[in-house]
């Protein structure tokens, strides 16, 4: 039997991660009692405040937003995962926030999430087109939403008491919009500006993991012309600058981060960024006030090497252009062997691609899950399904949509893996 070959695990390879960076940051830090003693403690509930200072300036010097990002509206989390948690906790109410809206085919391991939220059956999809979500149907069901709401007399949250650190939305809307799990499409400005204004005339929190957003490089594998700075606006800095700034102190959207796929998942760290206010709030979630800051001693190694520049450096010099060589490697390999058999990818949009995943359609009748079941057993080859990354739950979206895509992952197998599982891939649909 063959070695196997995984390309469906969306994890980062372990000999990209800085661990002996993280070491001498273990040991400058619990040599010294100025920052071992808060390390090894609660914690204030926002978060270690020399790393929200340096995520700050981390953000700045990378987005360049209109506006300055300051400190006060960054809150230290558990991660993406953990934080999105949170955000239903102290934002939402499962009662009078209306729906769950999230864009189709979505990260897959959401869902469960809002569903502990309460919100089982009452998560929505949004297709997602060329420009990263139809907003025409997304208003049509917003309107739809509110009408119903309206008549219904649901005009107060039932279950959450005022509370002057968080504000109930009507609804909160997910997306991944920079190299999107599991597509890799980029959300257009224009979509994002058009998102934000739906956000705001409905009462919407746009919530979106913006984990992939360091990771880019050319699509032709020439030399990236801005490599240290963002693709695109993200939705909170839309939601700053557009239309004169957020309707009130609070704002409709929420940039959730995380060092997993920087650092590595194991850290358990990230960060949120958003309003003072939205920001605040988060932080006075129970299990803050109750534990600490998540990730307190973590947060105290990560500023180590995020206050150094050395972060900066290791995206740079290791994980893109690593990342990069896999992601050429992978397509071409894709071109060489799967085109000529009719299957296609996504284009990349203005020359850039990221992020750790490409999406492929199987040409017809293929169907994703046989292929998949087929690679496992004959070529020893693990592959995703496109039916594990549709947004369930929705009984009026199809169940068939993306039975012929396959998700393939670049970034956690080996390179010289690549090439060999598309190959193997072929094989099965020549069969």
């Amino acid at each position: 039997m063959s070695t196997r070959i995984d390309l469906s695990a969306g994890w980062p390879n372990p000999t990209l991660l800085p661990a002996p960076e993280l070491l001498r940051s273990a040991s400058t830090v619990l040599t010294d009692p100025s920052i071992a003693h808060p390390a090894l403690g609660y914690g204030p509930d926002e978060g270690y405040e020399p790393l929200r200072v340096h995520i700050a300036q981390w953000l700045q010097s990378f987005y360049q937003p209109h506006h300055p990002i300051l400190s006060k509206r960054i809150c230290i989390t558990g991660g993406a995962s953990q934080n999105l948690a949170c955000v239903l906790a102290v934002f939402t109410d499962p009662v009078y926030t209306r729906h769950i809206w999230q864009v189709d085919p979505t990260y897959f391991l959401a869902g469960r999430i809002f569903d502990d939220a309460g919100f089982f059956g009452r998560v929505k999809s949004v297709p997602e087109d060329d420009e990263g979500i139809d907003l025409e149907v997304l208003e049509s069901g917003l309107r739809e939403a509110e009408i119903k709401a309206t008549a219904e007399g649901n005009d107060t949250p039932r279950l959450k008491p005022p509370r002057p650190w968080r504000k109930i939305y009507k609804h909160v809307i997910y997306a991944v919009p920079t190299f999107a799990n599991p597509s890799g499409k980029i959300m257009s400005l224009h979509h994002r500006e058009q998102l934000i204004r739906l956000a705001r005339k409905y009462d919407a929190l746009v919530v979106t993991d913006d984990v992939y957003d360091f990771l880019h490089w050319s699509s032709t594998g020439s030399e990236l012309i801005s490599p240290d700075r963002a693709v695109v606006p993200r939705l909170v800095d839309v939601d700053r600058y557009l239309d004169g700034g957020p309707v009130d102190e609070w704002g409709h959207a929420i940039s959730n981060g995380s060092f997993s796929k920087l650092i590595g998942p194991g850290t358990r760290t990230g960060w949120a960024e958003a309003s003072e206010k939205v920001a605040f709030g988060l932080s006075q979630v129970g299990s803050s006030r109750s534990g600490g800051a998540p990730s307190q001693m973590t947060s105290t190694l990560i500023d180590q090497l995020l206050g150094s520049g050395f972060l900066e450096q290791h995206i740079r010099d290791t994980l893109q252009p690593a990342y990069a060589k896999r992601y050429h490697d992978l397509t071409s390999a894709i071109q060489e062997h799967l085109a000529p058999l009719g299957v296609t990818f996504e284009a990349p949009v203005n020359g850039v691609v990221g992020g750790y995943f490409i999406w492929l359609t199987l040409p017809a009748p293929l169907l994703a899950a046989d292929i998949v079941q087929r690679s496992d057993r004959e070529e020893n080859l693990r592959l995703a399904p496109g039916d594990a990354f549709q947004v369930a739950g929705d009984p009026e979206a199809a169940s068939t949509r993306f039975n012929n895509n396959l998700r393939l992952c670049f970034a956690w197998a080996e390179p010289q893996e690549l090439a060999e599982g598309v190959r193997r891939l072929a094989r099965v649909l020549k069969r």
